[in-house]
């Protein structure tokens, strides 16, 4: 039956697929829907870049549908077939502080700002004030009594928890927040843009409320301001306000009476009053920093007297006092440990920064805890408040001398190195883009645990990367970053990874370029770039890398690049380009003869570049050529037992074939692909296989 295709819906369908969900399903989809548009309109059209190409492509397509009512079913199927993402509650707030007091003055403010009529202005409130202050003791405060009012759901997101000293980019930002909404990573789009689009789909008509903690730029939150008029987006910064469109509200230091009451909560009252004679000094030093407040109240506790004046910084002074509380020893390994910024510190990175045993850095580390010096996380793991960090860190020169911070920043790197070694071979067992698992250290038992070490520890092995480059350890920067492949392969941690990346690959262009090791990792950047969408900046990754290889003389990684650009052409939908390259990578992978490197792995790279091929193929419009590429690929990974590449051999060849209009046949593809898969649990490409079912049969 003939579906009218509206313009707005042909529009919306078109920048969803472009914008669309990552991982293989994803790119099923976007080359699928390329090759129906070039059907249509009888030529090749590139992926559109703006909103404004997607909308005058939409019309083109729309104006041949009206034609053509057997494609314009075909592309009534395919939106129906697109999935759809619901909102689901997630964890909610992080719990609010026992001890919290006062502030009367900003929850009435963010009272008002969340009750007011909506008037055509979003609800966004932002919190503000020096460290320490309690800005985010606030927001969750506030958010706990809220539940009510917010029955979709709260949001939160910690914008510090990023391995750079800036926190997260914009789009990583929205990753966040969208897995908190429940969206599963295969579901996730790749783009700033596609998450964006998301994000407000997920909330529209909704009541919910959204905290982005720790926030440091507008540009961080601006994406997140709600169009719906009941969703509230809290912003907390940790310091003074930046220009964004919102309720600004500082928080300001606690007035004495309200520290005297925070002090008896923490101490308790008999503490606080034996010591009434010293408090309009310890008062006096905290300056109504609740940070600095607590420190004074764990004096109290024990007896001691207050703090000296530290008006000027509370927060430095707290931290010193806190030190000095816990120990030469502990106050060391603090200080050591706080010098590289690590976004997660458990006994063994503690260890190598102070040259001690874990049993002895699990104990300091408790301690530490116990002083407020870092704050647990779960897992045997700490952090430190950012403002802290600082403090410690800076004290660590004077107090040790750039001699030892040097060498405790050398350990922690070359544990993470060795780790990560271990745990990249484990992971990726057969894959010549890792290195050999050092002698030394510890190794991964399976892939499961090696992808279980690189996960746990993979903010700080990113971080490690920039350190690295700052201490001017390059070798250990390059091998760091290659050693990231397996997150990038079978994590899909490309916003994680890529600012890494970026820093490897300039690195190794300045200090070994045009060899293998720059072709690996400016294959890595391209392959992290194209991901994410980012295709001009991929291809000249992926360019780079194919240089570097062919300089270096190394006709396996010559060849996967030269693939790379054809799989960054195929999913821009440039399919005759990237059959070109397609032919070319298995030109330059017919160079490589018996017994030389990579003769082993070669009759695997050819099928699937020979299923690449059938993909262009299809593309193009010849299907019947298409088909054979593919058989001749599918057959291969039958032969081999891959059940995985197999079915998604099988994929292509039901989407050839019902392009073809041999749905009967197609239906047993699929059939076959959908056993292969039942037993690899691959849930995305079985819900594709099951919408592909629908439109077979339709």
């Amino acid at each position: 039956m003939f579906e009218i295709v509206t313009v707005s819906a042909l529009t919306a369908f078109l920048t969803a697929v472009g914008n669309g969900a990552a991982g293989e399903a994803g790119k099923q989809v976007l080359v699928s829907t390329g090759a129906l548009v070039r059907r249509t309109l009888g030529r090749e059209t590139p992926l559109p870049a703006t909103a404004e190409g997607w909308e005058l492509l939409a019309r083109q397509m729309h104006a041949r549908l009206s034609e053509d009512p057997r494609r314009a079913d075909e592309f009534a199927g395919l939106l129906r077939s697109l999935p759809q993402v619901a909102l689901r509650p997630g964890p909610g707030l992080p719990p609010a502080t026992r001890d919290f007091t006062d502030r009367q003055g900003v929850l009435k403010r963010l009272r008002r700002e969340a009750a007011r009529a909506a008037a055509g202005r979003p609800r966004v409130a932002l919190l503000y004030g020096p460290p320490g202050i309690g800005t985010s003791a606030v927001a969750l405060h506030w958010g706990a009594g809220q539940i009510a009012r917010y029955p979709d759901g709260q949001f939160y997101v910690d914008a510090r928890t990023a391995p750079g000293e800036n926190g997260l980019e914009p789009a990583a930002v929205l990753l966040r927040l969208l897995r908190q909404m429940g969206v599963e990573p295969d579901r996730m789009p790749p783009t700033e843009t596609g998450r964006e689009d998301l994000y407000r789909r997920l909330t529209a008509g909704r009541r919910a409320l959204v905290v982005v903690d720790h926030a440091s730029s507008a540009a961080q939150v601006r994406g997140l301001i709600p169009a719906t008029p009941e969703v509230f987006l809290l912003v907390v910064a940790s310091g003074p306000a930046f220009l964004l469109e919102a309720e600004r509200i500082a928080v300001p230091p606690l007035k004495d009476r309200d520290a005297v009451r925070m002090l008896r909560k923490v101490a308790g009252p008999e503490p606080v009053a034996r010591a009434k004679p010293q408090l309009p000094t310890l008062l006096d030093g905290c300056a109504g920093n609740a940070f600095a407040l607590k420190a004074a109240a764990l004096r109290l506790l024990t007896g001691e007297p207050p703090l000296p004046d530290a008006s000027s910084n509370p927060v430095g002074g707290a931290v010193r006092d806190a030190c000095g509380r816990a120990g030469p020893e502990t106050a060391r390994l603090c200080r050591l440990t706080a010098l590289g910024g690590w976004p997660a510190i458990d006994a063994r990175l503690a260890a190598d920064a102070a040259d001690v045993s874990r049993q002895e850095a699990a104990r300091m580390l408790g301690e530490a805890a116990d002083v407020q010096l870092m704050e647990p996380v779960g897992d045997g793991r700490y952090r430190f408040r950012p403002e802290v960090r600082r403090h410690l860190a800076d004290d660590a020169g004077p107090e040790h001398g750039i001699a030892e911070c040097a060498a405790a920043v050398s350990r922690v790197l070359d544990g993470l190195l060795n780790r990560a070694l271990h745990a990249a071979h484990a992971a990726l067992p057969q894959s010549w883009r890792t290195e050999a698992a050092p002698a030394r250290g510890t190794p991964c038992a399976d892939e499961a645990e090696g992808m279980t070490v690189l996960l746990a520890e993979a903010g700080n092995l990113v971080r490690a990367v920039s350190v690295a480059e700052e201490y001017q350890h390059i070798d250990t920067t390059l091998r760091l970053a290659r050693a990231l492949w397996p997150l990038q392969l079978k994590a899909g941690h490309w916003d994680e990874t890529l600012p890494a990346l970026r820093i490897a690959a300039r690195c190794a262009d300045e200090h070994h370029p045009r060899t293998r090791l720059a072709g690996a990792l400016h294959f890595q950047l391209g392959h992290c770039l194209g991901e994410l969408r980012q295709w001009e900046e991929a291809e000249g990754a992926v360019r780079a890398a194919a240089a570097c290889e062919r300089a270096a003389g190394h006709v396996r990684g010559e060849a996967s690049s030269v693939e790379m650009l054809g799989l960054l052409r195929l999913y821009q939908w440039r399919y005759e380009d990237a059959y070109e390259r397609f032919v070319e990578a298995e030109s330059i992978y017919g160079r490589i003869g018996p017994g030389q490197e990579g003769a082993g792995d070669l009759p695997r790279a050819l099928a699937l570049v020979r299923r690449h091929q059938g993909r262009a193929l299809r593309g193009m419009g010849d299907l019947a050529v298409s088909r054979i590429r593919l058989e001749t690929a599918r057959e291969f990974f039958a032969d081999r037992g891959e059940a995985y590449n197999q079915a998604r051999t099988l994929t292509d060849l039901a989407e050839t074939l019902h392009d073809a209009g041999e749905n009967a046949e197609a239906l047993m593809k699929i059939a076959e692909a959908e056993r292969l898969l039942a037993p690899e649990k691959a849930a995305p490409h079985l819900a594709y296989l099951a919408r592909l079912r629908e439109r077979c049969e339709a």
